[in-house]
């Protein structure tokens, strides 16, 4: 049986920064993911999506913010199990937890932190009856290779940020965009609001509003698809469609862990540390929920810096730990290693 410190449940953005701050605590991680590469939904649906929100970052690719990220926290030497799904958790007498697997593997920690994004997740597909004919035949769910849309003609529906990112991204890639919203009003950031318009009046983007995409048509392969604006139907010739309508995200076995839920997200104490209703198990990132959550990666980051300090207080309460600034201390000055932590807790018995 592996052991360590902190069992990471999901090894995304949040997950991998975690392993950052605990390792400032001298704390050990053990990462587990469903995937079989660490990033989450940054690697597997959108590696070169460029990313807006990062501080210190006017842009960065999503791939790109995993391998940073990645680099970061080497020096820590976290383990992981990949390509696995954590199915049971289950509280030792002393208080530990043992993590297993769908493959059978266990890891014992002293706390777990569940960083799992949105769990297992399925994209929201629009009602066209004959949608599935045309999925990988013209109809895309994400966008992984970019490039493979150089030179063609691109019709994406949706009013949300991934919508309205990719259209701007594949305006400078695609031979043409169309952007179709059945609203003209959008969810989206006001700096990609603004940009659309702008890409809009200089021609580089259709944008249809409001419209939707009702049928589609092709000869076992995409050629067309339907829009229907104010009950007019109109067919637009395109190579792919695109439906970005968001994920819909299940916990899976998560879900059993005697967890409380709320809309399929845990609930957590964000007063402190983002502890959950199970003392020693936190929940980090876009699988929680609170009063005022945001579903951010750098919201992520923030509940992640204060989960660890919350493990650490947890594990070693009779030590007190003086907050030291990286840029003064550099990584390797912290006091709180993990000698004087157990020495600390054997004085004190």
């Amino acid at each position: 049986m592996k052991e360590t410190d902190i069992i990471i449940i999901g090894a995304g953005p949040t997950g991998l920064f975690a392993v950052f701050e605990a390792g400032l605590l001298r704390l050990k991680c053990h990462l587990i993911d469903t995937l079989p590469q660490p990033g989450g939904q940054l690697t597997e649906l959108y590696p070169k999506k460029p990313i807006f929100d990062i501080p210190g970052y006017p842009s960065v690719g999503a791939a790109e913010l995993v391998d940073n990220l990645m680099e970061q926290i080497k020096q820590f030497q976290p383990e992981f199990t990949l390509s696995e799904t954590a199915v049971t958790l289950k509280k030792q007498a002393d208080n530990t937890f043992v993590v297993t697997t769908d493959k059978g593997t266990q890891v014992k920690g002293k706390a777990v932190a569940i960083a799992g994004g949105l769990g297992t997740f399925e994209p929201r597909k629009p009602e066209i009856s004959n949608l599935a004919d045309y999925e990988d035949k013209g109809v895309e769910y994400f966008v992984r290779k970019p490039e493979r849309f150089a030179g063609k003609r691109v019709v994406i529906a949706g009013g949300g940020d991934s919508a309205l990112d990719w259209s701007i991204f594949l305006s400078n890639v695609a031979q043409s965009v169309t952007l179709v919203h059945r609203r003209n009003e959008f969810r989206a950031a006001l700096d990609s609001v603004e940009k659309v318009k702008a890409l809009k009046a200089a021609g580089k983007i259709n944008l249809i509003t409001p419209a939707e995409v009702v049928a589609l048509k092709g000869e076992g392969q995409l050629s067309a698809v339907v829009l229907e604006k104010e009950g007019v139907q109109e067919e637009l010739p395109t190579d792919y469609f695109i439906p970005l309508f968001g994920l819909t995200p299940k916990l899976g076995p998560i879900a059993d862990w005697g967890l409380e839920i709320e809309r399929n997200a845990i609930k957590v104490n964000n007063a402190l540390d983002y502890q959950t209703n199970i003392e020693g198990v936190y929940a980090i990132g876009d699988v929680n929920t609170y009063p005022g959550k945001l579903k951010l990666i750098l919201c992520g980051f923030h509940e992640a810096t204060l989960m660890c300090q919350g493990v650490y207080n947890r594990l070693y309460p009779t030590k007190k730990y003086v907050l030291k600034y990286t840029t003064v201390a550099g990584v390797d000055g912290f006091d709180g290693s993990r000698k004087e932590a157990e020495k600390a807790v054997i004085q004190s018995i």
